[in-house]
């Protein structure tokens, strides 16, 4: 009677060990799919965060432009470059054209400071989806509105460009 319950015990201990073979096996495809997914959630996060940044530094331009109002009747910052114009910061100050120069230069910093590769451009334009970092595509027809590119890299596999605009009417 005790030599049966012995193999009954033994055929019974292999196969518990079988199944927590195959429960680890299992558990650890699972956590391999969590930890994929917690890498695109951060991934995609970044990018909603570049997304932002491109959003905000695009507003902040459409305010320097409204503080600007001078240069921006003048037409000053279509097709802006952007200098840096030390007089700018002292206390002789400078010209609206100047400031117009400063202002783009400064927010182009920013961009580059902000966004992986990130540029920017501002132009009238009319067809404002369109154009790359190197030629911005701005048409300048009259009576087209004011229209704030921004590009950046974004993280992903294939590291895409990806292009932010805004149309801004004075």
């Amino acid at each position: 009677m005790l030599t049966g319950s012995k193999s009954g015990r033994g055929s019974s201990g292999g196969f518990t060990m079988l199944e927590i073979l195959i429960s680890i096996v299992i558990l650890s495809i699972g956590l391999l799919g969590l930890a994929s997914l917690q890498a695109f959630s951060l991934r995609n996060a970044g990018n909603a965060n570049f997304r932002g940044a491109a959003t905000q530094q695009a507003y902040d331009l459409a305010d320097r432009m409204r503080a600007n109002r001078a240069a921006l009747d003048a037409g000053s910052y279509n097709n802006q470059q952007g200098v840096q114009v030390t007089s700018c910061f002292q206390a002789a100050g400078c010209n609206t054209l100047q400031m117009a120069q400063m202002d783009v230069f400064v927010w182009n910093e920013n961009n580059a400071r902000l966004l992986p590769s990130g540029r920017g451009f501002v132009c009238t334009d009319s067809t404002p989806n369109d154009g790359t970092p190197t030629t911005p595509a701005c048409d300048n027809l009259p009576g087209s509105p004011y229209v704030i590119k921004i590009w950046w890299d974004e993280r992903t596999s294939t590291g895409a460009l990806q292009q932010f605009v805004t149309i801004f009417r004075p």
